[in-house]
């Protein structure tokens, strides 16, 4: 009886030493919280890692990038994530936009010099010296904030809307439409309201003014802001991903979703190197917050390497996003690093490997507080949880040193593995390892204990294409709370930045001034008085009735009679298609073909945006000013006449009809003073409202002048200066160049710029680079 009761226990010790250690226990603690300290048991992991930082998700052009720690300026990269104390630096030509929400974008011109001040899961604040910026915010998280420092005034926005910033050294000029309200707090003044539709231009230092206008016409840097946050929120892999996880729309354009059964819905991306891998084409970066974040240079690099797993299926990578999560949970990356028998990654190591974390393997933090980092998790992943191929329960914490299997380090050439001295600085194609020994490596479980270098804070090699002047980055801006730079998690060495002006070595400190307090709202708002000016803002046209509106391919279809026994033909029965297909013969199924098989629809430039803003030593420049871009007025389609019915008793068989050619669009009629007599030849009482801002370059009388033969220079998208004179030319797309900011006062019918769509047809051959 003994013997048999020796070998059961003996049988029981051996299952449980050969199954994975698993225990009961609570959540890993935030970072942010001690361990043992209260509220550590409750605290999740989302709470620790903490709010999902701005993505650069486009640039065009001259962008620079300087990050506190880092030597020079150097060339932005897509796929940066900023943190406080970051810098950006658009050229004169340059264009970027910064994802700061799942329906939130930020969007700088030419000439702007833009920064992170501070991040909070409740609050944003941005810095602009100088240039012009636009917050197109379509939602706005309930009791989050945004707020933008400028040399004049601090603006608070907390709802939905569009917001225009132009800063000059002069003035500052604040825009709110569709809907937005904001604050404004000038240095040595009281918070006032802005109301929606509103202009408000602050001058003048120490102690600005303020003057409130209408909101002028939108001009074309406004007008593509519109259209490319339309196309943006029309992705079709929003279906797959929370809302809040940004780059949906690059995963439309580079690779292909599909179902299989183990894993759901799966992202294959198309056009990747064979023997490719995850987490192979990209650097890791030096983040103050995040520690090493993986940054690559894919366009549709962000989404897949900062959320969800990395499978194998049947030859192909493909991304699992996972069952969908009510708060996704932001990772620098989604990797295991390992090491070499007997040592951890140091710099004594002979290199540094890592893998893609394979379906439901957690996530061990090599970033933040004690009591964080080392401590698996699965915060922000909503399917099973595997650990060592086995699935394990969702109450249960893993022992993390018996996490020692990971599937993806199966696949050939899946570990990626990098010199010791290649690590965080530079491109890991310069410096990868090609033969790893998979056996011999031993997973890290906790910090990379591997120091940055000042090449480590950048994203890019080389020159920085643009540098901001000396008197941009040493302006100080009005702020309401001060800025939270990285720079204090930087060691001492790294901390103070380059030496000389080859970076913002000392940005001055802003000047505080009270918050407005949504606690303290007055009955009546203050508000910014009215400015005085000459010029009133036109009443704006009805909008265009369906039955007005012209088809995508071409000119509206005729008016049918009722009476008429006529009926157009039956539309073409639709044809079944793939996951994504479009009914062929639609205009938005017409694309072009990107040299790989694939048709993707065109996100080309308007010229008027890829020349940059207007310059003060440009023809016309001078009168013009560097605020504001001009406006463009918007031709309106010609108005049919109805066609008188013939007869019945005359009527002769019809022959079939042909498709018109589309006509071009007639002008708008020009705009009456709203001051004028009414038709009872009263005139109206007061005096005009809605007056705009006297100092912008369309607000001001012109001259006409031929312009210098000089500045029209053959390009292919410039019209000679006769068609102008003579009939105004169908409107192609991209067909806007500087010549015709200019001259818009004396031709208001010249048509403005189309920007491009999805799906929209070719029409000229000049085209812009795709992001």
């Amino acid at each position: 009886m003994l013997r048999r009761a020796m070998a059961v226990l003996l049988v029981i010790l051996l299952l449980l030493g050969s199954a994975p250690a698993i225990s009961h226990a609570q959540a890993p603690p935030a970072p942010g919280v001690p361990a043992g300290a209260p509220g550590a048991s409750a605290a999740s992991g989302a709470d620790a890692i903490g709010a999902t930082p701005p993505r650069l998700g486009y640039a065009q052009g001259p962008v620079s990038f300087w990050r506190p720690g880092a030597s020079d300026w150097a060339p932005a990269q897509v796929n940066t994530p900023l943190v406080p104390g970051d810098e950006l630096y658009t050229g004169h030509e340059g264009l970027l936009e910064l994802q700061v929400g799942g329906r939130a974008y930020l969007r700088a011109w030419g000439d702007t010099q833009l920064g992170l001040a501070n991040q909070e899961p409740d609050f944003l604040q941005l810095k602009l010296t100088t240039g012009h910026a636009t917050l197109d915010l379509r939602s706005v998280e309930p009791g989050r904030s945004v707020e933008v420092d400028t040399p004049h005034a601090a603006f608070d926005i907390q709802a939905p809307g569009y917001y225009r910033v132009d800063v000059t050294p002069e003035r500052t000029t604040f825009i709110t439409r569709r809907g937005g309200r904001a604050s404004m707090t000038a240095a040595g003044g009281q918070p006032v309201v802005i109301a929606s539709s509103e202009e408000v231009v602050v001058e003048g230092v120490p102690v600005p003014t303020a003057r409130s206008f209408a909101s002028p016409e939108l001009d074309v840097f406004d007008r593509w802001n519109y259209a490319r946050t339309d196309e943006l929120l029309e992705s079709v892999s929003a279906r797959y991903v929370p809302p809040q996880v940004y780059g949906a729309d690059d995963l439309d354009h580079y690779g292909n979703w599909r179902v299989v059964p183990t894993y759901g819905s799966i992202w294959v991306p198309q056009a990747v190197p064979s023997g490719w891998a995850p987490y192979s084409t990209g650097r890791w970066v030096a983040d103050p917050i995040y520690g090493w974040t993986w940054v690559d240079t894919a366009p549709w690099g962000w989404a897949p390497y900062h959320y969800g797993r990395w499978v194998f299926v049947d030859g192909f990578w493909a991304w699992a996003p996972g069952p969908i999560v009510a708060r996704p949970v932001y990772a620098p990356a989604l990797v295991a690093f390992f090491g070499a028998p007997g040592v951890s990654v140091s710099i004594g190591a002979p290199f540094v490997s890592w893998v893609a974390l394979g379906w439901g393997e957690p996530i061990v933090p090599w970033w933040g507080r004690p009591g964080y980092v080392g401590r698996p998790h699965w915060s922000g992943w909503g399917g099973p949880r595997v650990v060592n191929n086995v699935v394990v329960h969702n109450t249960t914490v893993i022992n993390v040193t018996n996490i020692n299997v990971y599937r993806n380090t199966t696949v050939n050439n899946a570990v990626v593995a990098v010199h010791r001295d290649g690590f965080g600085r530079g491109s890991v194609r310069e410096s990868r390892v090609e033969q790893v020994d998979v056996r011999q490596l031993r997973p890290v479980h906790g910090r990379l204990d591997v120091k940055p270098e000042p090449a480590s804070f950048v994203a890019a090699g080389g020159a920085a294409p643009a540098r901001p002047a000396e008197s941009t980055l040493t302006r100080q801006v009005v702020a309401t709370r001060q800025p939270r730079h990285s720079r204090e998690n930087l060691p001492p060495a790294l901390r103070d930045g380059p030496v000389g002006a080859a970076g913002p070595v000392s940005v001055p400190a802003p000047k505080i001034v009270p918050a407005p307090k949504a606690a303290q709202v007055a009955p009546v708002p203050n508000r910014p008085p009215l400015g005085a000016s000459d010029v009133e803002r036109p009443r704006r046209s009805e909008p265009q009735r369906l039955e007005d509106m012209p088809r995508r391919g071409g000119a509206a279809p005729p008016v049918v009679d009722r009476d008429d026994k006529t009926r157009e033909a039956p539309p073409a029965p639709r044809t079944q298609g793939g996951a994504g297909s479009v009914a062929p013969g639609r205009d938005d199924a017409k694309g072009r073909d990107d040299g790989k098989g694939r048709e993707t629809p065109r996100r080309d430039l308007p010229p008027a945006l890829r020349d940059g803003p207007p310059r003060a030593d440009a023809p016309g420049g001078q009168d013009r000013g560097r605020g504001t871009p001009p406006a463009v007025v918007i031709p309106q389609p010609t108005p049919r006449q109805p066609q008188p019915a013939a007869p019945p008793a005359a009527r002769q068989p019809q022959e079939p009809v042909r498709p018109q050619q589309p006509a071009p669009p007639a002008a708008r009629p020009p705009q009456q003073p709203q001051d004028a007599a009414q038709p009872g030849g009263r005139p109206l009482p007061g005096e005009p409202a809605n007056r705009v801002f006297p100092g912008r370059s369309e607000n001001r009388p012109h001259q006409t002048q031929p312009v210098p033969a000089a500045s029209r220079q053959a390009t292919p998208h410039t019209a000679p200066a006769a068609s102008h004179q003579a009939t105004t030319p169908t409107p192609q797309r991209g067909g806007f160049s500087p010549e015709h900011r200019n001259e818009r006062a004396q031709t208001p019918s010249t048509p403005a710029p189309a920007v491009q769509h999805k799906g929209g047809d070719e029409t000229d051959a000049h085209k812009a680079p795709r992001r």
